[in-house]
């Protein structure tokens, strides 16, 4: 009878379908009246469960015992191959699973924005609803500059049938309040370098800031040689008059009153902050929400009304 391994007859009596009947007989023969019974082929289907390899047992048998693993060793070479192949197919419920840890950190970054809008908002809000209030200063009384007349008063507003330019501006500071001005925002009318200087009226700003086409105008009286279409250095917005105090109600409003009102109270009135008196020489200020009110509640007590929002 031919030498053949242990393993060799083992795998025999696995696969009856494949065996070989050249000596058959003695095969049989010669095998251990111990075997244990033919071993159950495992399932292709079985992809859980990898083969624990591929080379041959060795010629001692094992323990019945260890029937179960040998089970899983005794798998044809057609199904391991394949059980293979689908091992190295990426699994789809891992793909997935990085593809919604992608998603959502997306969402996550994504609700993390809503917070800062909402800063912002808070911030618009703090000024009045987004509407904002200011002070423009003008010189009603005669001045030239270039050869040109550059006064121009409340009633010069108030006689204006279409919105007026306010132009001429050439300071950072002033130029810089004007950009920042939005279409709706209040302003009061002041009359500058005069005999009473102080708040006279309010406008409205019906236009945002434009470059100032007069500073490009070498013969207009705020000529800049340093400016030109290209630069566009200056800006200028276009306001409509809205409304005129009372003489009475404008001495309540001079520069002279709003002083006492911002020293009083030890350093704590109520127009301790106002940017008109902390900056004298400023043309174009800011003016905070309780500042306006206060001013407007000071000119409205004379008058009577009581609006509060500088309407005709």
């Amino acid at each position: 009878m031919p030498k053949r391994k242990a393993a060799q007859i083992e795998d025999a009596e696995a696969r009856p379908l494949r065996r070989s009947t050249r000596n058959s007989t003695s095969v049989v023969a010669a095998a251990p009246t111990e075997l244990k019974p033919a071993s159950v082929k495992v399932s292709k289907g079985r992809a859980s469960e990898k083969p624990k390899g591929r080379g041959r047992k060795q010629s001692t048998f094992k323990p019945a015992p260890a029937a179960a693993e040998e089970e899983d060793e005794d798998v044809d070479e057609e199904a391991t191959k394949e059980e293979q192949e689908e091992e190295v197919k990426p699994k789809p419920s891992a793909a997935k699973k990085k593809k919604t840890a992608t998603k959502s950190k997306t969402k996550m970054a994504a609700s993390s924005k809503p917070a800062r809008a909402t800063t912002t908002s808070a911030s618009a809000s703090s000024t009045g609803g987004g509407k904002q209030y200011w002070l423009l200063k003008a010189e009603p009384e005669p001045r030239y500059e270039n050869g040109i007349n550059v006064s121009f008063s409340i009633d010069d507003l108030a006689a204006c049938t279409v919105p007026e330019p306010w132009d001429g501006i050439r300071n950072y500071v002033a130029r810089n309040n004007l950009r920042s001005m939005s279409v709706g925002d209040l302003a009061f009318f002041y009359h500058s370098n005069c005999k009473t200087p102080g708040i006279v009226g309010v406008m409205e700003i019906v236009r945002p800031a434009s470059p100032d086409q007069t500073a490009w105008d070498s013969k207009s009286a705020y000529y800049d040689p340093k400016d030109g279409p290209e630069v566009k250095r200056w800006s200028v917005v276009h306001v409509e008059f809205r409304r005129k105090f009372s003489e009475e109600a404008r001495g309540r409003l001079g520069l002279q009153e709003m002083k006492k009102w911002m020293n009083s109270g030890k350093g704590e009135g109520p127009l301790r902050d106002m940017q008109l008196l902390k900056q004298g020489r400023l043309s174009v200020s800011k003016v905070s929400e309780g500042e306006w009110e206060f001013l407007m509640g000071l000119g409205e007590e004379v008058e009577g009304t009581g609006t509060g929002t500088g309407g005709k």
